[in-house]
């Protein structure tokens, strides 16, 4: 890894500290993340999974990112808003997710919030005016005002597992800010 925190995959490109360390996260890091994601469902999915990843390490998650897409109905809000209490156990018996009973609960709860929102709206509100890629991985904030906003946006509608932190993520993620850094081989997308 460079001082600025590249790393060089096996395939010679230049990748974000992260991206490089297992293939599943460079497909990610090159494929996917970054990049804009509109759509409620979408918006829905990746909101959820961040916040099934609090407190765990995101290859876990992405690993099993499969079995969370068949357990939640593919994240459709308005499926996923009808689950029960039913779904609820069958959701902690799946071996194939993350089975931690606040956060499946907070999922469920925050399905049946979503459904009376236009949630790409409300959360790319919050997307601040485009801005150059970090230098270095010590550039890459954990935090900003606007996910502080988006976060105290969302509790203020009833949403559970959305800190500012989980926030910020979920806008990395779905390209609201372009957080590659500098040296990084994937190009910029507006």
């Amino acid at each position: 890894m460079t001082d600025t925190g590249i790393v060089i995959g096996a395939d010679g490109r230049p990748r974000c500290f992260w991206g490089g360390s297992t293939p599943d996260y460079a497909t990610y890091h090159d494929d996917e993340w970054g990049k804009p994601v509109r759509g409620d469902d979408a918006l829905f999915e990746r909101l959820t999974l961040e916040a099934f990843q609090s407190g765990l390490s995101w290859i876990t998650i992405l690993r099993k990112r499969p079995a969370f897409r068949t357990a939640f109905a593919g994240f459709s809000i308005e499926k996923v808003a009808e689950f029960t209490e039913a779904d609820a156990e069958r959701l902690m018996a799946d071996p194939g997710i993350v089975r931690n009973r606040m956060k499946v609960d907070a999922a469920l709860h925050n399905a049946r919030v979503a459904v009376e929102l236009d949630l790409t709206e409300l959360l790319w509100s919050f997307a601040p005016v485009p801005r150059s890629r970090p230098k270095t991985r010590a550039d890459v904030p954990a935090v900003t005002p606007e996910s502080t906003a988006m976060a105290k946006a969302l509790k203020k509608r009833g949403f559970k597992f959305v800190g500012p932190t989980t926030a910020y993520a979920l806008m990395q993620a779905t390209g609201m800010v372009d957080d590659h850094l500098t040296d990084c081989w994937v190009p910029v997308v507006r």
